[in-house]
């Protein structure tokens, strides 16, 4: 497959269809990659940069907002690009910043359809997708197929945790996979679950094709945390430089320079959900210990009396909570990592 150019140039860059990193010359590149078009007939085109290296190297993939309404890690992609201007490479770095393009504009976690017959879609639900499917998975299978599968040796998914509901910096790793967890301590997080993925996940998908990927929960959702975002970055560019691909100052810090002891690594995740609707008010601190039985919210009925408590179900570290007070049953009120 060949990098697939279209006659049009929008805001100075070139469109493409499909990419292939390896047949571009070295440098830095910046295209508007058209992945589908709307109910109009008009393209729908992400923005796609391309950082490629004199030497050869391994490929790095970053995405972003396939959850229209998980900013930070957007802005955590769009800083990478800036921070990557200049930098001498070995290898390829990729980054899609925007995947969820609807969602984004409709301030929405997931993809909006002009199609009435469809419901909004959660496109990390969907991968590889399905080119003959509805909008979604034809939207999803254009993307894997023309756009990320075939340019990446590894991969980072940045996210954010759903709006209402606060996060650290967290990282989703499948342990059977050795530079699964070794990407995960490079980003030095503050948490990271051995997960072994669920079908549908882009990280799954990722790794399931050969392709090592972890995904990085950066904070909260619709809510800009630049110290976050930043933390992000760093943990980027330390896996870039622990890899080699960095031909700058910057040196990695290995997985064996920082103590574990530093971040919380789980299992296990157990979630507390509201039983009833009314107003919760947090109780504990992100990163908490918690022994089982431990209060962990209180709730307050539409009169603002009390009608319920939340007590932890099992000890672990606080990973989640509401900071959204209006819950309806089944809303998450807090988050357990053990």
């Amino acid at each position: 497959m060949n990098t697939e150019f279209l006659d049009d140039v929008l805001q100075g860059r070139r469109v493409i269809t499909t990419l292939n990193v390896d047949d571009l010359p070295s440098g830095e590149h910046q295209f508007w990659f058209q992945v589908t078009s709307d109910g109009l007939g008009q393209p729908k085109n992400m923005p796609v940069t391309v950082f490629k290296g004199i030497k050869d190297g391994p490929k790095l993939m970053v995405t972003a907002g396939i959850h229209g309404d998980e900013l930070n890690g957007v802005l955590a992609a769009q800083q990478i690009v800036r921070e990557l201007v200049g930098k001498e490479l070995s290898g390829t770095v990729t980054i899609v910043p925007t995947v969820n393009l609807s969602g984004l504009l409709n301030h929405s976690r997931d993809f909006i359809s002009s199609d009435p017959g469809s419901c909004p879609a959660n496109l990390n639900r969907l991968f590889p997708g399905n080119a003959d499917g509805l909008a979604a998975e034809r939207f999803v299978a254009s993307l894997w197929e023309r756009l990320l599968k075939p340019n990446a040796t590894f991969a980072i998914d940045l996210h954010t945790q759903t709006r209402g509901a606060v996060y650290p910096l967290y990282v989703f790793a499948d342990y059977r996979i050795a530079q699964c967890s070794e990407m995960a301590r490079l980003m030095k997080p503050d948490c990271v679950l051995n997960d072994p993925g669920d079908p549908g996940i882009l990280e799954t998908v990722w790794n399931r094709s050969g392709i090592p990927s972890i995904t990085v929960e950066v904070g909260m959702g619709k809510f800009t945390q630049p110290k976050m975002i930043q933390r992000a970055v760093e943990g980027v560019f330390n896996i870039l430089a622990y890899y080699e691909m960095l031909e700058s100052n910057h040196t990695a810090q290995s997985v064996t320079e920082v103590p574990q002891i530093n971040w919380v690594e789980g299992d296990k995740i157990v979630s507390v959900r509201a039983d009833v609707g009314g107003f919760i008010l947090p109780q504990v601190e992100l990163l908490q210990s918690v022994e089982v039985g431990d209060l962990l919210a209180i709730q307050y009925d539409a009169f603002g009396d009390e009608s319920k408590r939340y007590l932890a179900p099992s000890s672990g570290k606080v990973l989640s909570y509401n900071v959204d007070a209006l819950r309806e049953p089944g809303a998450l009120v807090a988050r357990l990592i053990s």
